[in-house]
């Protein structure tokens, strides 16, 4: 399971400087041997304003490049055309100033994990840098993204990982928007995710190779599009759910902890956001958050996985026979059952050795 994807991108050379359309317009003046008096009279515009032309202090108009073509035979769309690149040359040499003054932003942010799973390209330019983790995150500026970020509705916010290290938790939660979006799903129905999730729960004796897909495609069926995203270093969530759009919900998963019982329940965990949550929040599943809402989604997670009742079998097993013989009788994978025995009994060494490993791995 991997969400690297390569990108490939050469950088065009931006110069520092702008040219005026109007150092064009004095070659062609001087070939046509006019002077700014007689340019003046035959475009019927004051000299002050052919001046201010040739010096790029004012811009030409559509009406003036009209009047330029008659007088010049030079098309009115080649003068649009060079006032239209000279004012946007400006304008990314004016950006250029002003981004130069946020680079330091970009020690917040995993630009380095950014570059090595290929989802910005690598710059030496640290302005081009900062403009391409920028459009990694969707926004204009530095002031855009702590804004963003900075929402009350971002109930992640409350999180210490989220306020101590924003950079690199912002990046793991973008990386899973983006992924998310290129799901293409059905308008999400609450009734048909219900069903969706006893189906999948029915995956869990598969590996990874096999459940992966369908449970991607269960999910999208429902309006719900799974994105898979490897783990940052100082983001200690197994999950979040967010919603893109009023019929389109998010359940990012990584595979911190790599058990596959930590999955399963992450996974149950942020189902129960979407069909009951506030699709205006964004959750995240923080080890042990006392939010009442994500206390909720455990107990949701614990009971569709195995009812509370086999809770006391559970707890008196003392072999791998009889746990396999359970796990066959719930039609479960063995390791969700052996995280359940260590969960209650809190002997974690206990039946690990039943207890799948997940691993990300380089899609062909």
């Amino acid at each position: 399971m991997t969400t690297k994807t390569k990108i490939k991108k050469s950088f065009e050379f931006t110069p520092d400087y702008a040219v005026a359309p109007g150092r064009t317009l004095s070659e062609v003046i001087e070939s046509l041997n006019i002077n700014q008096k007689q340019l003046a009279i035959r475009t019927g515009l004051t000299e002050q304003t052919i001046v201010r032309i040739l010096k790029g202090e004012q811009p030409i108009s559509i009406e003036t490049a009209n009047r330029l073509e008659l007088v010049t035979g030079v098309p009115a769309r080649m003068w649009n055309n060079l006032e239209m690149q000279y004012r946007e040359q400006l304008s990314k040499i004016e950006q250029k100033k002003e981004m130069a003054r946020d680079v330091d932003w970009l020690k917040k942010i995993p630009v380095k994990e950014l570059i090595k799973r290929g989802v910005i390209p690598d710059a030496s330019d640290q302005v081009v840098l900062l403009q391409e983790t920028l459009k990694f995150y969707g926004v204009s500026s530095v002031e855009s993204w702590r804004e963003l970020w900075s929402q009350p509705e971002v109930a992640a916010r409350r999180s210490a990982y989220f306020e101590t290290d924003l950079g690199a938790a912002s990046a793991w939660i973008r990386l899973g928007e983006l992924k998310a979006q290129q799901v293409r799903c059905e308008p999400y129905n609450k009734q048909e995710f219900e069903k969706t999730l006893r189906t999948i729960r029915t995956l869990t004796t598969m590996e990874p190779a096999e459940f992966t897909k369908e449970m991607c495609q269960l999910c999208a069926k429902a309006g719900v599009a799974l994105a898979l995203v490897p783990e940052f270093d100082k983001v200690p969530w197994n999950g979040a759910t967010k919603w893109l759009a009023p019929d389109k919900a998010m359940i990012l998963l990584n595979l911190r902890g790599k058990g596959e019982d930590i999955f399963w329940f992450s996974f149950f965990h942020e189902a129960n956001h979407v069909l009951i949550g506030k699709k205006q929040r964004l959750y995240i599943a923080e080890i042990d958050s006392t939010d009442a809402e994500e206390l909720k989604a455990n107990r949701f997670a614990e009971e569709i996985l195995i009812p509370a009742e086999f809770n006391q079998r559970i707890t008196a097993m003392k072999t791998s026979t009889e746990l396999k013989n359970l796990a066959k009788e719930l039609e479960i994978c063995p390791g969700i059952v052996a995280g359940r025995f260590r969960f209650l009994t809190k002997k974690w060494n206990f039946f690990k050795e039943l207890t799948r490993t997940f691993k990300w791995k380089e899609a062909k």
